[in-house]
């Protein structure tokens, strides 16, 4: 009697990439929870304090400052002591930062609460970790992996910001940090269990990665603060570092300075509700996870120049005309604008990290990012008491919006100065491409 043989094929195991992919998203949506509360909570501190908008408008620069100065170190250290490690210590320390402003009194707590312990630990989990997880995981799909970490911090947006600003205008400010803290807290334990340092520690390869796939030599076991100054040292011989580094300043300063940190305040004084206008900034949110995995996509198949040059163009315009439109209702005009700028918020990350790795290598390519971030997070730092000042002393926040669609302008010209990397093959094996200056 003849036996029956299942021929039909295994069903394909999942890779391990994708599992830490996914608590990689998770993370990078923890960082941004809290991070997002600012612009919802600049009013209520205001007004339960008696603080200044100058007050809180410098905590929140505090904030962005060291986010983005802990970048490139961060990624010094998941090199030297391992990214599981890093990533918990973050997380656990934006859950104590964010848990502990609920007993706060005064203004200098703030600033070492939202500034230090909270920009440390966002600033670990930023989007240097998404960059380093990308470049050692995939080899497929890298650019739309990046798109997707990208807009992990829209995610975190639009997941926390609603209910931030509900919590915030009813029960109070202290139970919206309450709700990041222990978000923050409950990952922990799943980083530990499931992220690997790499695909060799975890017995696999990268995901994409050829037959002939030969695991990078090990690291050398040098301190993370000097790996990361050798690094700026060496990259900013480069002019491509530059032209980086002002471009993705004037992407802070657009971005999170500006509208993530005073949109809010900002359609409150044209009469907008609060909760209206927090709920337009979470749609941003649901608009730029689309805009940045589709700039990721793109970033894989478009010369990330010409993708960079599009962006801030456009940006740039989009900005100019935001004092027309903010009014105590949502028209069209407003709408089509949130649209717009959800699509554009950060589809720069993924063009950025790519132009990063085509000129410097990709054993480089994290901590040139994380010095390229670090400048990211400065301009929304600069951009945040910016327009905090033009609102005490003009009242409106009108010089503040067209200094940055200006900027944005500027940010588009410059990109013109990056030449395309000679050996593009080269971005995969760790040898620097260009040597631009």
């Amino acid at each position: 009697m003849a036996v029956r043989v299942d021929k039909s094929p295994a069903r394909p195991k999942l890779h391990r990439a994708w599992l830490v992919a996914g608590i990689t998203m998770a993370a990078l949506v923890a960082a941004a929870g809290f991070r997002s509360s600012t612009g919802a909570l600049l009013e209520p501190l205001e007004q339960d304090f008696g603080w200044s908008r100058a007050t809180t408008s410098g905590a929140v620069t505090l904030n962005l400052v060291v986010y983005g100065l802990a970048a490139p170190f961060a990624a010094a250290l998941m090199e030297k002591f391992g990214v599981r490690r890093v990533v918990a210590s973050a997380l656990t320390l934006v859950a104590i930062g964010s848990g502990l402003t609920l007993v706060m009194t005064e203004a200098w707590q703030l600033w070492l609460l939202w500034g230090f312990a909270v920009g440390i630990g966002t600033g670990a989990l930023a989007l240097v970790f998404g960059a380093v997880i990308a470049n050692r995981w995939f080899v497929k799909h890298r650019g739309v992996v990046i798109g997707v970490f990208s807009a992990a911090s829209s995610t975190g947006q639009l997941i926390f910001l609603p209910a931030i600003a509900h919590l915030a205008e009813g029960p109070g400010w202290r139970w919206a940090a309450g709700l990041v803290a222990a978000f923050a807290l409950a990952l922990v334990p799943l980083i530990l269990l499931i992220m690997r340092e790499d695909p060799v520690a975890a017995g696999t390869t990268p995901y994409g990665a050829p037959d002939d796939w030969v695991p990078p030599p090990p690291a050398p076991k040098t301190g993370a603060a000097r790996v990361a100054i050798d690094t700026l040292r060496s990259s900013s011989r480069s002019r491509v570092f530059w032209v980086l580094f002002a471009s993705f300043w004037i992407c802070g300063w657009s971005t999170n300075g500006l509208i993530g940190t005073h949109f809010i305040p900002a359609a409150h004084d044209h009469g907008m509700p609060s909760g209206t206008s927090a709920g337009l900034l979470a749609l941003i949110g649901v608009f730029d996870i689309i805009g940045t995995v589709a700039s990721g996509w793109l970033t894989d198949r478009v010369d990330s120049r010409y993708l960079l040059v599009g962006y801030y163009s456009l940006r740039g315009l989009s900005l100019l005309i935001v004092p027309s439109l903010l009014g105590p209702d949502v028209h069209p005009s407003l709408f089509l604008f949130i649209v717009f700028y959800g699509l554009d918020w950060v589809a720069t990350v993924p063009p950025t990290v790519a132009l990063c790795r085509e000129h410097f290598g990709a054993e480089r390519a994290g901590v040139v990012f994380g010095w390229v971030f670090a400048s990211h997070m400065v301009g929304a730092g600069v951009a945040a008491s910016y327009a905090g000042w033009i609102r005490q002393v003009d009242g409106d926040y009108f010089i503040a919006w067209i200094t940055a669609g200006g900027l944005c302008l500027f940010a588009a010209a410059i990109i013109f100065l990056i030449p395309k990397p000679k050996v593009l093959a080269n971005a995969d094996i760790g040898e620097p491409v260009t040597d631009s200056m």
